[in-house]
């Protein structure tokens, strides 16, 4: 299957199940998060930012996923992933197609300062614009897009409260 292929299978999981997703909170060691800048291809002026993550591949863990997936996007490879902090689905109209998924949110940390896109699959290069180190106080005081929704919110009560003893299941989002 080519890559493109691949990527319009992977909008939906199998069997017409939501598709399932590893994300992740990656901060830096002055807590501030690294978040992902997109776009949609056919109209590059709608635009947000989001976290490193994307779909699980099979029988790969979700633990794995959100690993891989944050090398892929940001070319960080030290990366220590703490648990699962929240859940979500959601359903949204992307490049197309309608993708519907699952998402589980991990806590990670960083020392690294500097990441790249090299590793972009065809979509992410058509679709991002770069990546961008927040502080919650800029995410809080921003008027951008930014998924999940609350993500400032969330992430200041992180911060305050450290990960809850089970993942926190956030409002399903639908556009």
């Amino acid at each position: 299957m080519s890559e493109p292929e691949a990527e319009r299978a992977a909008a939906v999981g199998s069997a017409g199940q939501p598709r399932r997703a590893a994300r992740v909170i990656l901060l830096d060691p002055a807590d501030r998060i690294l978040l992902l800048h997109g776009f949609e291809p056919a109209d590059p002026a709608t635009t947000w930012w989001f976290t490193p993550g994307g779909g699980v591949e099979p029988g790969e863990s979700l633990r794995a996923a959100a690993l891989r997936e944050v090398a892929e996007e940001t070319g960080i490879t030290s990366v220590r992933l703490g648990p699962a902090v929240w859940q979500r689905s959601c359903a949204f109209d992307f490049d197309g197609r309608r993708w519907e998924q699952d998402e589980w949110y991990y806590l990670g940390r960083t020392h690294a300062a500097e990441p790249h896109t090299q590793g972009h699959t065809e979509l992410e290069r058509r679709s991002v614009r770069g990546l961008r180190w927040w502080t919650c106080e800029e995410l809080l005081a921003t008027r951008e897009t930014v998924y999940p929704t609350r993500l400032a919110e969330l992430l200041r009560r992180l911060l305050d409260e450290g990960p809850p003893p089970s993942p926190l299941l956030l409002e399903t989002e639908r556009d």
